[in-house]
C-alpha cells in the first residue's frame, strides 16, 4: 500500500511539474498525430493539450492573442497570406507532412466527363483557392494566366472551354455540398473526415512534389521554447513517420 501511495505521489508530482503546451489542430489528421505523440511528450515533461477546431481562422487568431501556444493545420503559403492580411507575425516551427489536395465528384468518374456549364466548387481562402485552380490547370481542365501563381483566382482563368461555373466556399464546408455540384476541390483533412479515400476517390490529386507542407506554427516569442522543441522533435520521430504512413496509406505523406 505504501509503495502504491508513493507511486501515485510521484506521478502527481511529475504532473504538477510538467510544462503545459496547448496546440490547436483540425481533427484529421493533425489532432490524431498530436494525440499520438502525447504519451512520449508526457515522459519528457510536457503536458500536451490538443484543442480541436474545424475552421482555418481561429487557430491562428488564438495563437496570435496568446490564448493558445501553437497550432498545427496549415501550410506556409496559407500562413504567409494570413499574416499579411491580419497583421500577425506567426512563424513556422517545422514542417511535418503533406496533404495532397484533390478533386472529387459524385457524378462523374473522369475529369473529361465534366459537362458543359458544370459547377465546380473551390476553397474561398486565397492560397487554397489558388492551389485548387493550379491543380485544375495542370490537369488540363482550365488554363490560367500564370500557372505558377499560387494566389491565382477565377479572374485569372484565360481558358475555360467547358464554360465551368466556379463557386467559392469555406474549405471545411465543401464536402457537404459534394453531391450538389459536379466537381469539388477538397483539402485532404476534410476529405478524410468525410470518409473519402483520396487515393481511390480523387479524380486528380497533387503529387508529392507539392510545396504545401503542413507546419507546426507558433509565435516568435515561444517558437524556441524547450516544450516547443520537444514537440517538433516528436513530430519528426520515426514512430510518427510510421504512424502517418500506415494510418493514412498515402493520403497523408511525411515531409521529413
Amino acid at each position: 500500500m505504501k509503495k502504491l501511495l508513493a507511486v501515485v505521489a510521484a506521478v502527481a508530482a511529475f504532473s504538477a511539474n510538467a510544462e503545459p503546451l496547448t496546440v490547436a489542430a483540425t481533427p484529421v489528421p493533425h489532432a490524431e498525430i498530436l494525440n499520438f505523440v502525447k504519451p512520449q511528450l508526457a515522459k519528457e515533461g510536457v503536458e500536451l493539450k490538443v484543442k480541436e477546431f474545424t475552421d482555418y481562422i481561429q487557430p491562428n487568431v488564438q495563437v496570435a492573442e496568446k490564448r493558445l501556444d501553437a497550432n498545427f493545420f496549415q501550410h506556409q503559403p496559407y500562413l504567409d497570406e494570413f499574416n499579411k492580411a491580419k497583421g500577425t507575425e506567426l512563424v513556422s516551427v517545422t514542417g511535418v507532412h503533406l496533404e495532397p489536395l484533390g478533386a472529387y465528384s459524385s457524378k462523374i468518374k473522369k475529369l473529361d466527363e465534366l459537362p458543359s456549364g458544370a459547377t465546380v466548387v473551390i476553397p474561398n481562402d486565397a492560397t487554397n483557392g489558388g492551389r485548387a485552380l493550379l491543380l485544375l490547370d495542370k490537369a488540363g481542365v482550365i488554363k490560367l494566366k500564370d500557372n505558377k501563381n499560387i494566389l491565382s483566382t477565377v479572374k485569372d482563368i484565360t481558358g475555360n472551354d467547358k464554360n465551368l461555373k466556379f463557386r467559392e466556399l469555406e474549405a471545411a464546408t465543401i464536402p457537404r455540398v459534394l453531391t450538389q455540384v459536379d466537381l469539388a476541390l477538397i483539402n485532404t483533412n476534410y476529405a478524410l473526415e468525410a470518409k473519402l479515400n483520396p487515393e481511390k476517390d480523387a479524380l486528380v490529386i497533387e503529387g508529392s512534389d507539392s510545396p504545401y507542407v503542413n507546419i507546426l506554427v507558433a509565435r516568435p516569442d515561444n517558437k524556441d521554447s524547450a516544450a516547443m522543441k520537444k514537440l517538433a522533435d516528436a513530430l519528426h520521430s520515426p514512430e510518427v513517420k510510421q504512424f502517418i504512413t500506415e494510418k493514412y496509406k498515402g493520403a497523408v505523406i511525411p515531409a521529413f
